[in-house]
C-alpha cells in the first residue's frame, strides 16, 4: 500500500505540472498576438513558450509512466479509466496543437485571432473537469 501511495502522488504531481503547461501555453501564444511588432518581447515570449512546451512534454511523459505503473502493477481499472484516457488522449492533441501554433509563429506564421485563442485557453479547464470528476466518482 506504501508503494501505491507514493506512485499515485507522483502521478498527480507530474500531471498537475503537465495541466499546468497546458493552461499556460494558450496564454503565452495570446501574449505573442497581443505584443504586436515588438521583436524584443517577441523573442522572450517565443522563448518562454518553448521552454514551456518541453517542460511539459516530459511531466507528461512522467504521468504517464507513473500511470502506467498503477494500471500494471497495481490493478487500476475500471470503464472510467478507459474514458479518462481518451479525454487525456484530447488533452494532450490541444496541447499538442497550441505547441504546433508557437513553432509556425517563430517561423513568420501566423496565429489565430486573440478571441480565438481565448476560447482555446478555456478548453482544457473543462476537460480537466470532467477527468477528475471520473476518476473520483468512478461512474463505471
Amino acid at each position: 500500500m506504501h508503494a501505491y501511495l507514493w506512485t499515485k502522488s507522483a502521478h498527480l504531481l507530474f500531471v498537475m505540472a503537465w495541466v499546468a503547461a497546458a493552461f499556460y501555453l494558450p496564454r503565452i501564444l495570446i501574449n505573442l498576438v497581443e505584443a504586436g511588432p515588438e521583436r524584443a518581447v517577441q523573442e522572450r515570449l517565443w522563448l518562454m513558450g518553448r521552454r514551456l512546451y518541453r517542460f511539459g512534454h516530459v511531466m507528461f511523459g512522467f504521468a504517464v509512466v507513473a500511470g502506467l505503473a498503477l494500471w500494471l502493477h497495481f490493478g487500476v481499472s475500471g470503464g472510467w479509466l478507459h474514458a479518462k484516457l481518451a479525454l487525456v488522449a484530447l488533452l494532450l492533441a490541444h496541447y499538442i496543437v497550441g505547441g504546433r501554433w508557437l513553432r509556425r509563429h517563430a517561423q513568420g506564421g501566423p496565429l489565430p485571432s486573440t478571441r480565438a485563442l481565448r476560447w482555446f485557453n478555456e478548453v482544457p479547464v473543462f476537460g480537466l473537469l470532467v477527468v477528475i470528476w471520473l476518476v473520483l466518482a468512478k461512474p463505471f
